[in-house]
């Protein structure tokens, strides 16, 4: 057998040997920091069965590089879905790393009730991309207060990309009461074509989902 087969084998039986040694809390927040991407990954794996570990995993997920581990990372944190992950995955929405942003928004939408109760605020956020971000979140909440706060948004903001996301997921999931707050939004935005496209691909498949019942 090859030198090189053999060391590689040898570093496999040493990290599932330490594994099996060493998995109290304490180790396995040791072992998150470690410079092998294989045993923060099992760290963050195995971290999954402490409450408490919410914080540590959201620390490590902010400077995190290796896409396996931010990948089980999110999905410990969904495992323990308490408020210290849901606010801490909420604030990530506010990360330049494009990749993180979008595998957050994922693992959100995997908590419609612990989410929901954040909509709201994200809505009211200063901050555009916030809001277009919590609309992705809704279309996966089934939430009963989705159609509302859709209705709010094209009624109320001012901002054309944040009203069309907000469209597009209306052309989904809207009925006959959003067609004369869509007629609004065409008339606010009546010289953006873009708008004017979504929001009569809106109406339209409204009306066709009336002709079907």
């Amino acid at each position: 057998m090859p030198i090189k087969k053999k060391e590689e084998e040898k570093i496999v039986d040493i990290n599932m040997e330490r594994r099996r040694l060493e998995r109290t809390f304490e180790n396995l927040k040791e072992q998150l920091s470690s410079a092998s991407a294989t045993e923060r990954r099992w760290a963050a794996r195995d971290l999954a069965q402490y409450s408490e570990s919410s914080q540590i995993l959201l620390e490590r997920l902010e400077k995190e590089k290796d896409i396996s581990v931010i990948e089980v990372i999110l999905s410990s944190l969904l495992a323990i879905r308490d408020e210290l992950a849901v606010k801490g995955l909420i604030e990530l929405l506010k990360s330049d790393d494009a990749h993180l942003r979008n595998e957050v928004i994922e693992t959100l939408k995997q908590m419609p009730e612990e989410v929901a109760p954040h909509i709201e605020r994200l809505l009211s956020s200063s901050e555009p991309d916030l809001k277009i971000f919590a609309i992705n979140i809704m279309e996966s909440l089934r939430h009963p207060k989705v159609l509302q706060w859709l209705k709010h948004v094209i009624e109320n903001d001012d901002n054309v990309n944040v009203c069309t996301t907000a469209l597009d997921l209306i052309s989904e999931v809207g009925t006959e009461e959003f067609l004369p707050s869509i007629e609004k939004v065409k008339e606010k935005f009546k010289d953006e074509p873009y708008v004017q496209f979504v929001a009569d691909l809106a109406i339209r498949r409204i009306n066709e989902g009336k002709m079907c019942m």
